[in-house]
C-alpha cells in the first residue's frame, strides 16, 4: 500500500501541474530526472502525512463544470482543502484547472497539486479518426503525432491525465466499444500502445514538461473480451489464450517506449 501512496505522489508531484498554475505553485519538487532526489523528497513528504492525506491521494473526484467555471460541491471543496483528493476527473479549461488547484495548493496543509483526468481518446482539441480507423493504417508515426497533438492541447487545457490509449483486443464487431481500441491483432495493439505512450508521455518521458500528459492503459485486461458483443458480459478465459491474445498490448516494451 506504500508503494501506491508513492506512486500517486509522484505522479501528482512529478507533473508539477500544468500551464495554468507554474507562476504561483507551491515549491517544485526535485527533477524528475534526478531518482534519487526525488524520492527522497517524497519519502520526507510521505512522513509527514496523516493516514487520512495518504487515503485522500488515492480518493478520485468527478467534477462537472458549465460556461462560468468548475461546480464545485461544498464536500469536494472542503475536501481538497483537507488534502483529501488526488485527483479531479472530467474537469478542464484554464480556468477551472485554476480554481481547482488553487484550493490544493494554497488551502491545503501539505499543498499537494491535484493530477486533472479527462477522456482523450482520439484528440482533444483537435479531432482525429476513431481508434478502430487509425489503426487500420499501420500508420505509427502518424499515431505518434495525433497523440502529440492532442498531448499539447489537453496539457494547455489543464489536463494532466488523459484515458488513452485503450488497448483491449476486440474481434467481436457486435460490441460497440471495438472503435475505441486497435482491433483483433495483439502485435497491432502492441506497437501501437507503445507509440501512444510516447506520444502522449514525450520521447523524454519527462512529465515536468508542461505539453506532455500522463497515458492511460484501459481498460482493465479482459474486458474487450466479453462473449455475444454484450458490454461487461461473462468471457471464457484460459491462461493460454490470457497471456497470447490480451495482455500483451499491456505489457511493458523490453526497453523505454521513450528510447531511440
Amino acid at each position: 500500500m506504500k508503494r501506491t501512496f508513492r506512486t500517486t505522489l509522484l505522479l501528482s508531484l512529478g507533473l508539477l501541474l500544468s500551464p495554468t498554475l507554474q507562476a504561483q505553485q507551491a515549491p517544485a519538487p526535485p527533477s524528475s530526472v534526478n531518482t534519487q532526489k526525488m524520492n527522497q523528497f517524497v519519502e520526507a513528504l510521505m512522513k509527514k502525512m496523516t493516514l487520512d492525506e495518504k487515503i485522500g491521494q488515492l480518493n478520485l473526484v468527478s467534477v462537472g463544470f458549465d460556461v462560468t467555471g468548475p461546480v464545485v460541491s461544498k464536500d469536494v471543496d472542503a475536501n481538497i482543502r483537507k488534502g483529501n483528493v488526488g485527483a479531479v476527473l472530467n474537469t478542464y479549461t484554464p480556468v477551472a484547472a485554476r480554481k481547482l488547484q488553487e484550493l490544493a495548493v494554497k488551502e491545503s496543509r501539505l499543498k499537494i497539486p491535484l493530477i486533472l483526468g479527462y477522456d482523450v481518446i482520439h484528440g482533444h482539441r483537435t479531432i482525429f479518426p476513431i481508434p478502430l480507423g487509425m489503426a487500420a493504417s499501420w500508420d505509427l508515426t502518424a499515431m505518434e503525432r495525433s497523440a502529440r497533438i492532442a498531448s499539447e492541447e489537453a496539457a494547455a487545457d489543464g489536463i494532466n491525465w488523459v484515458y488513452s490509449p485503450m488497448v483491449d483486443i476486440a474481434r467481436d464487431p457486435r460490441w460497440g466499444r471495438i472503435a475505441e481500441g486497435a482491433g483483433e491483432d495483439p502485435y497491432l495493439g502492441s506497437q501501437i500502445a507503445r507509440a501512444m505512450v510516447r506520444g502522449y508521455q514525450g520521447p523524454d518521458n519527462d512529465m515536468s514538461k508542461p505539453t506532455n500528459v500522463m497515458a492511460c492503459l484501459k481498460h482493465f485486461a479482459l474486458y474487450g473480451a466479453a462473449e455475444a458483443g454484450r458490454d461487461y458480459n461473462t468471457t471464457d478465459m484460459s491462461l493460454v489464450r490470457m497471456y497470447n491474445e490480451y495482455l500483451p498490448p499491456t505489457r511493458p516494451p523490453s526497453k523505454p517506449a521513450w528510447a531511440p
